[in-house]
C-alpha cells in the first residue's frame, strides 16, 4: 500500500479535538452552505444562475439564523436552570 494512503487512513483514526469555543461555531458555516447548494440543487425544477444564487443565500441566511437563533434560546434556558 503505498505511503500516501496509509496517511489518508491514518489522519481518520486519530479525532480531531473539538475545544468548546465559539470558534467552533464557524466550522457550521460550511456545512450549512452545503446543505443549501446541494438541496437547492436538487430541490429546483429549472436552474438558472440568478435564481439559483438568490434562492440559496435565501435558505443559507434562514439556515444561520436559525441556528443562531436556537443557540440563544439554549443559553437562556441553561442560564435560567442555572439560577
Amino acid at each position: 500500500m503505498p505511503l500516501k494512503t496509509i496517511l489518508i487512513i491514518a489522519a481518520f483514526k486519530a479525532p480531531e479535538p473539538l475545544a468548546t469555543n465559539p470558534k467552533l461555531m464557524l466550522w457550521l458555516l460550511p456545512l450549512a452552505a452545503a446543505i443549501a447548494v446541494i438541496y437547492k440543487a436538487t430541490i429546483m425544477p429549472k436552474i438558472t444562475a440568478g435564481a439559483f444564487f438568490k434562492e440559496t443565500v435565501l435558505l443559507f441566511g434562514s439556515i444561520v439564523v436559525f441556528i443562531i437563533v436556537t443557540a440563544l434560546v439554549l443559553f437562556a434556558v441553561v442560564w435560567l436552570m442555572a439560577l
